[in-house]
């Protein structure tokens, strides 16, 4: 990973402006049949019955209405490796679930290839997106913004992008969903826990660990997770339990706890192979397709 001098923005807004067609005088045209209908409130259009931007105005405005959240998770997260003495509470095991014969085959490779100082099919050094859960217990922070209607995330590790909408939306339709490394993100509150349902993920570069425990994930891939701020404020812990019949048996279950970082920010990244030399799994030279 690079990380260069320019700044990161978290989260580019772009606002569409559409310029009302009128007739001479001030009668306005008529819009054309089948047209979104333009939101009086906001000036931008609003197809009828379309699901608003978690940064639309009045879908935060209602969000606001409904009562505030029992926490906010805005800040930057780090994994809590106990001041080094945990280095690996990174990964999701072990224990591990019983995995199928062909995610067993990848895994017990990739520790054999481990032993002989290589490394086995590490999409990520190839600039492939970490993917959830990854991205959340690299050794990089994770930033988070809430607003009333999302919790938007990104990661020091390749910038990698999340969002979990906390606006009442349900998941989009399987048919017309784009599936992502990340999944999609839907969240609700229970009680102080922010339950979050993640699914549609991609299919394919998409590894649930790795370095001498590669374990693959596909298109089955179900994730739900607890968040939880502990009694001390600076201290999150997220509950995972993890499903996905084409890789292993029932569920994997993993708690991790992350500690508040005050003194980082989360800039830009750029992944490019070979130029780092202090990530291994970044050589070229050590990769075993």
């Amino acid at each position: 990973m690079i990380r260069s001098n320019g700044v990161f923005v978290l989260t580019a807004i772009a606002l569409i402006t559409v310029a009302a067609c009128q007739q001479s005088g001030t009668t306005e045209k008529a819009a054309p049949e089948g047209a979104p209908a333009a939101s009086a409130a906001a000036g931008t259009p609003a197809a009828p019955g379309a699901q608003l931007s978690a940064l639309a105005p009045q879908n935060i405005a209602r969000a606001k209405a409904a009562g505030a959240p029992p926490f906010d998770l805005t800040g930057n997260w780090f994994i809590d490796t106990e001041d080094g003495k945990k280095p690996e509470n990174w990964r999701f095991g072990p224990p591990y679930p019983k995995l199928t014969p062909e995610s067993q085959k990848h895994f017990d490779l990739s520790a054999q290839l481990a032993k002989e100082g290589k490394v086995y099919r590490d999409d990520i050094a190839e600039c492939y997106p970490a993917g959830l859960p990854l991205i959340m217990t690299r050794y990089w922070p994770m930033a988070m913004v809430q607003i009333p209607t999302a919790v938007y995330m990104v990661s020091g590790f390749m910038n990698s992008f999340r969002t979990v909408f906390i606006d009442g939306r349900p998941h989009t339709d399987a048919d017309v969903v784009i599936r992502t490394a990340n999944g999609e993100s839907v969240g609700h509150f229970e009680g102080d826990t922010l339950v979050v349902d993640t699914q549609y993920f991609a299919d394919d570069h998409h590894w649930m660990d790795q370095g001498g425990r590669s374990i693959p994930a596909g298109a089955q891939l179900h994730i739900v997770e607890r968040f939880r701020l502990l009694k001390d404020v600076d201290k999150l812990e997220i509950a995972y339990t993890m499903t996905d019949p084409e890789h292993w048996e029932g569920e994997w279950k993993s708690t991790k706890q992350f500690v508040r970082v005050n003194d980082i920010d989360v800039g830009e990244v750029v992944c490019t192979p070979d130029l780092n030399e202090h990530l291994k799994s970044t050589q070229s030279r050590a990769y075993v397709k």
